[in-house]
């Protein structure tokens, strides 16, 4: 049963399905009937499918055989009527056709005519439409080949204009053509290309000033120079309208402190135009500025000036120093600045100058290695130097923003330090005074000038205090060797004069007055030697050399004369104490050159008070003045005079050694000579030619040197007597030294030198005179009785001296009587020494103890 119920079940699944099929076949189009009879095939019961659709095939067939018996009398109604018709339209067809054929025949001329004509109207339209076209790319194109002909003439500010007028104005209307796109896209090279160019202008601008910076600076500085010219001349000029008497004027002429400032100016001049003399055109910085302005509108080509440098010419002496602006043309400047201002670009133009011109003053500040060398390595660096900082200010005032105050003085900051560097560095290196003069005269000329362009320079004249200590030291250098010539030629004699000419030359030349000499018949001698009035006027040369340096450093005129004052001390204290020194202490300097040298220095002494007054004459400065530095000549003068005198006694000394080496006694004589010894009476003879000369030294000094002389000889007699080498000596022998030192007794009483007073001077024998006294008369008891007491006779009779002569005579006594101990005198004798030597020694313990 349940078998047979889902037998049913599927029939009628099955049967219902067939039936959908078949209604989706009806209804469905053709060419999408795959799909549905795909599901037939696929399913297991096509047969009876197929049966269901012959069974409706069936259907469809008769309702069709229905519909066509219902309407078939009405079809063959319309069969008939249409066969009429079809007879009818034949004919009608043939009445078209001869008509369109007749038509065609009669219109062929007048279609040819109708093509002409509309063949015609549109030439003429096209034609129309051309000229409207050109009449609007024609302007584009002229503007376009003016653009072309502005940038073949390097007429860059004119083409960027046009070019601007092309493409806002021009183009736009005619922006649809092909030619106007390719002009488009050319306009931002062509703008390129005039960046490019003039930004080739601006660098070869550059590398121009750079080359030619220093011919710039020696214009600047030549200008400065002719305005210090023109001070000084007005500073005299007022000085004679202030004091227009007769004395002032000649008083202001003679002024040495004026010739110095002319002669200054004239090395100016001479530092300055080493170069030819250049000129260019007389435009006025006016004008210049004025030219910077109307550039703009300049549309003429690129001419030479574009470098940067205008053509000069040689120039005569009257006429105008051109101004360092005027060399140079800065029109490549303001062109290149308007164009890009024009474009936009203005920031990068300002940022690519500054960034050019500071590698540029890193390039012109480097000094060559060999600047110290020559005042023209010097020269070439400053003008350098101003002739870039003249550029700069031109630019900064003509120009609005390409350079600004702060970039200036940034670039001042560092030249002014890297400057003041190198300069300290090569200044060292100078050894010429002449050469550091010259140098220091070339810094104020910078100083100046750059001053007069709004530069800050006070650290240039703070560095120029330093280089004036070691101007000074370079001229104490030179002096020296100017003292060392003069003292090495002088022949150390007094000035023979013979006749008043000669005689007021060497009064002009040193500051010396005495009656006596004066009222003295020709030919007659000055008391000092050449080198007196030679050394003085060195001394004053030396104080016009650091008056010159002390010029234009803006210094008060108390600085200027401290300044000069602490020289001459250096010079004075320092140079010429060491030169005299040395001469002084040479190996072959006589007594005589020596006598001389104490004379000279005492004239020099009185002199100093006249360098006071000349030092006074030139700055100003009374010497009352406070904190005024006085000259410590007379202290120089007087130490060469005591070294002098030291020499003096040293050298008596060293002679008198030399006679008393060629003492030869013999010590073993038994009777003295008739007379005093050979070498001592030589000597004698040389004290009292020497004391001779010393007539013209001070009284003090002749006398000192005697004395030294006579206590010397004292010392070296008593040294000789007493000398180990000689062991033994007879009675004879210390009588004929007795002879000896009476002849020196002759010679202190004989006044060798005046000013002695009584016996003073055989004083200085006292001791050889009591010690022989004591041994030729044998006073041993009074000796030694007496010794200690303040009025002993033989007060400087020294116990252990006695007692090395006693010894020596004893052992003489010993050695040639040894036969003679047998006599009683003898023996007694022998006795006697022995005792008086065991007193002495019995002294010399008490005196030890």
């Amino acid at each position: 049963m349940e078998r047979g119920k889902m037998a049913e079940l599927e029939s009628l699944e099955t049967a219902a399905e067939h039936e959908r099929i078949l209604r989706e076949i009806e209804s469905t189009d053709t060419a999408c009937i795959g799909p549905t009879l795909r599901s037939v095939y696929d399913g297991e019961e096509h047969g009876r499918f197929m049966e269901k659709l012959e069974a409706r095939i069936r259907n469809h067939d008769r309702e069709i055989e229905k519909m066509c018996n219902f309407h078939y009398q009405g079809f063959v109604d319309s069969i008939t009527e249409l066969l009429k018709v079809r007879g009818e339209a034949q004919k009608l067809k043939n009445q078209v056709t001869d008509t369109n054929r007749k038509l065609q025949n009669e219109g062929k001329e007048l279609i040819i005519a109708m093509e002409e004509l509309k063949q015609c109207r549109l030439q003429q339209r096209n034609i129309s439409a051309t000229v409207d076209k050109l009449t609007l790319c024609l302007p584009v194109l002229e503007m376009y080949s003016k653009l072309r002909d502005q940038m073949k003439s390097k007429r860059h500010y004119p083409a960027l204009k046009t070019l601007e007028h092309l493409e806002h104005t021009y183009l736009p209307q005619v922006s649809h053509y092909r030619f106007c796109k390719i002009m488009v896209d050319n306009i931002p090279k062509l703008r390129e290309e005039i960046k490019e160019v003039s930004m080739s202008d601006l660098k070869d601008f550059l590398e121009s000033i750079r080359k030619h910076s220093d011919k710039i600076g020696e214009t600047a500085m030549k200008q400065d120079c002719r305005y210090n010219q023109w001070k000084i001349i007005a500073k005299i000029f007022f000085s004679l309208l202030l004091s227009p008497n007769d004395k002032a004027i000649t008083l202001l002429v003679n002024n040495p402190r004026h010739h110095v400032l002319a002669q200054q100016q004239r090395n100016l001049d001479n530092i300055v135009s080493q170069h030819p003399r250049i000129s260019g055109g007389k435009k006025s910085k006016k004008e210049v500025c004025a030219n910077s302005d109307l550039e703009v509108k300049n549309t003429s080509p690129m001419s030479e000036q574009d470098s940067g440098i205008l053509d000069v010419e040689d120039e005569d002496e009257d006429e105008e120093v051109p101004g360092a602006q005027d060399l140079v043309d800065f029109s490549p400047v303001y062109r290149c600045l308007h164009i890009y201002s024009v474009l936009g670009a203005r920031e990068t133009f300002e940022n690519y100058y500054r960034k050019q011109r500071r590698k540029q003053a890193r390039l012109v500040l480097q000094p060559p290695s060999n600047m110290h060398e020559t005042l023209d390595g010097y020269r070439k660096y400053f003008n350098q130097i101003v002739g870039f900082f003249v550029v700069e200010d031109h630019i900064l005032h003509t120009t609005q923003g390409l350079v600004n105050r702060a970039y200036i003085d940034e670039l001042w900051e560092m030249a002014l330090s890297k400057t003041i560097a190198a300069l300290r560095t090569h200044s060292s290196y100078c050894s010429d005074p002449s050469l550091v003069l010259d140098l220091k005269n070339l810094i104020v000329l910078f100083a100046d000038t750059l001053q007069g362009y709004g530069f800050p320079v006070n650290q240039l004249f703070d560095m120029l205090l330093e280089i004036r200590d070691q101007y000074s030291e370079t001229l104490l250098k030179k002096w020296s060797g100017v003292f060392r010539n003069i003292l090495d030629s002088d022949n150390y004699s007094p000035i023979p004069v013979t006749n008043e000419e000669i005689y007021k030359k060497i009064v002009g030349q040193f500051p010396f007055q005495d009656a006596e000499l004066e009222k003295q018949p020709f030919p007659k001698k000055f008391p000092f030697s050449e080198f007196v009035p030679k050394v003085y006027n060195q001394i004053k040369e030396f104080i016009y050399a650091c008056l010159k340096f002390s010029e234009d450093l803006h210094l008060s005129s108390t600085e200027v004369d401290d300044m000069i004052r602490k020289s001459t001390n250096l010079l004075l204290t320092r140079t010429l104490s060491n030169c005299l020194q040395n001469v002084i202490k040479r190996k072959n300097v006589g007594l005589t050159e020596l006598v001389q040298i104490i004379i000279n220095t005492t004239h020099l002494e009185k002199s100093c008070k006249f360098l006071e007054e000349f030092i006074t004459n030139i700055t100003n400065v009374l010497p009352e003045t406070v904190h005024t530095t006085k000259l410590y000549g007379t202290t120089t003068f007087k130490d060469a005079r005591h070294a002098a005198e030291e020499e003096i006694y040293t050298n008596l000394n060293q002679k008198i050694d030399q006679f008393v080496q060629l003492a030869d006694y013999d010590w073993m004589a038994v009777e003295p000579g008739s007379k005093a010894s050979d070498y001592l009476v030589d000597l004698i003879g040389f004290l009292r030619s020497t004391f001779a000369v010393f007539t013209h030294l001070p009284g003090k000094v002749a006398q000192t040197a005697c004395m030294s002389a006579c206590k010397h000889l004292s010392t070296s007699l008593m040294q000789l007597l007493l000398e180990a080498e000689v062991r033994q000596l007879t009675l004879g022998a210390l009588q004929q030294f007795n002879l000896d030192v009476e002849e020196c007794e002759q010679f202190a009483r004989s006044g060798p030198v005046p000013g002695f007073q009584g016996d003073t001077l055989q004083l200085a024998f006292i001791d050889l005179r009591q010690l022989l006294d004591l041994f030729i008369q044998w006073d041993w008891s009074t000796y030694l009785a007496d010794y200690g007491q303040p009025t002993c006779k033989y007060l400087r009779v020294n116990p252990t001296t006695a007692l090395v002569l006693l010894e020596k005579m004893r052992d003489t006594s010993r050695k040639n009587n040894v036969f003679a101990q047998f006599r009683k005198n003898e023996r007694d004798k022998q006795k006697l020494i022995d005792t008086v030597a065991k007193q002495l020694r019995s002294l010399i313990n008490s005196h030890h103890s």
